[in-house]
């Protein structure tokens, strides 16, 4: 008897599901939000009440697929983790109020993040943030020639596109995410034999690295370069066979050691030819001045999201030694220092370790099945998290990715189970068997 096939259900979600996790996506990117509800990007109570709606859905949706979300309980621990660190840093906040509501937001939006990760398996995750940065490409390119006050700069960076955001380098890691999104799309379709989506992902690919590129930022490119290039160079080693694996292995680490050698070499000269100077734009200054208030409060930091209030008399002070108004620290784990300490920064570091060990061990199932994204995009968000706070934050897309691939990594798909059997062929095992059964008991004699 033939064994039947091994089948794994479909458990795409269903397109009102997609919507709204595309719609908190939307939000958490703060498209629309900065340049026309708050151009100061002040934090009002306005803004406040617009979330309320949003968390009214992330609510909805965790309580509605309870039984998909729970697999991801390591996840949901680690998650738990972070938010009492922050939770408790309130008692030695600067500004405890501030910490206490966005302690809850990053709770909430974390929360998200998990759902995310164990709901969206496979290629569904890519495709949703294809999708929805294709509906942002699209809103940027009318904001840029029907409203060019909103859609491009005027005064600093004159002239560049900003599309739905405030600053340019807003729309450029957006749209990255949705590049590194589309090219493993079509990764994935590519291994699994699907055709029907790949215009789709063709033209997304291309009008979000249009977008990147007329942003001009660096930062954004050389994230773009890292995830879509993980996930072409993953691809090729996957159809390529043992040779060109071998061989694609070996020109990684080659090109690695020689970056690396040119960097200690000649940095300055490196960093003026991507058009930055050797300071990275004062960034080495506000560095070395933010290490010196963290060795003021190593293990606690100044509280969570609090360093850089407007009444905060530690970030005046760097001001003041700067000579320039800094928003943020423009470095994840210097920021999180700032923030909660060693103790966050090390957490924070061992929950992005985790996440990449697990995500390289399942390469050859998970990765190929989701175009390779989550390796991709954790190259990219690790060297953004170098340039930019997006280490956990309270309503961030870059973060919430991360935690989601962290989710991803620790969630098992449950086991395959095998399709019935059609009606005639388990009518006919059922004759077969019992015929079987006579034999062995004796009920029916053997003739030789």
């Amino acid at each position: 008897m033939r064994a039947s096939p091994v089948q794994v259900p479909n458990d795409s979600p269903p397109l009102w599901e997609q919507l709204a996790a595309g719609f908190v996506v939307f939000m958490l990117t703060g498209a629309l939000i900065a340049p026309v509800i708050a151009p100061d990007q002040a934090e009002t109570p306005v803004l406040r009440l617009m979330w309320l709606p949003v968390y009214a859905i992330i609510a909805g949706l965790i309580v509605f697929r309870f039984d998909r979300v729970i697999r991801a309980w390591p996840a949901w621990l680690m998650m738990f983790g972070l938010v009492a660190l922050a939770f408790a840093s309130q008692y030695w906040s600067i500004d405890p109020g501030v910490t206490e509501r966005r302690v809850i937001a990053m709770a909430i939006n974390s929360a998200f993040a998990v759902y995310l990760g164990a709901r969206f398996r496979d290629a569904a995750l890519p495709r949703l943030l294809m999708h929805t940065c294709l509906v942002m490409a699209v809103g940027s390119l009318i904001m840029v020639f029907a409203y060019p006050k909103v859609g491009v700069h005027q005064f600093d960076n004159a002239g560049l596109w900003r599309g739905l955001w405030y600053e340019k380098n807003q729309m450029g890691l957006v749209m990255v995410v949705g590049a590194v999104s589309a090219a493993a799309a079509l990764a994935a379709d590519h291994i699994a034999g699907r055709r029907d989506g790949v215009w789709t992902a063709l033209i997304a690919l291309a009008l979000t690295t249009l977008l990147v590129l007329a942003t001009q930022s660096k930062t954004s490119l050389l994230c773009w370069m890292l995830g879509v290039g993980m996930v072409g160079g993953w691809w090729a080693l996957k159809q390529g066979g043992a040779v060109i694996t071998v061989v694609g292995v070996w020109l990684g680490v080659v090109t690695v050691a020689t970056a690396t050698w040119l960097w200690n070499s000649d940095s300055a000269a490196i960093l003026e030819a991507l058009g930055k100077d050797p300071s990275l734009t004062g960034r080495t200054l506000i560095w070395e001045a933010l290490m010196r208030k963290v060795a003021e409060r190593p293990w606690t930091g100044y509280g969570f999201s609090a360093f850089w209030g407007v009444d905060s008399i530690p970030a005046r002070e760097i001001r003041i030694e700067t000579q320039w108004p800094v928003p943020s620290a423009h470095n994840g784990w210097i920021d999180l220092l700032v923030q909660l300490g060693w103790p966050g920064a090390v957490a924070v570091g061992a929950l992005m370790a985790i996440s990449a060990v697990l995500i390289v061990a399942r390469l050859n199932g998970l990765g190929a099945r989701e175009g390779y994204w989550s390796i991709a995009y954790m190259a990219g968000f690790t060297a953004l998290s170098l340039s930019e706070s997006v280490l956990l934050t309270h309503a961030n897309l870059p973060w919430v990715l991360m935690l989601a691939i962290a989710a991803r990594a620790v969630t098992f798909d449950p086991a395959p189970v095998r399709a019935p059997l059609a009606r005639p062929a388990l009518r006919a095992y059922q004759t077969r068997s019992r015929i079987a059964s006579d034999y062995v008991n004796g009920r029916r004699p053997l003739r030789f």
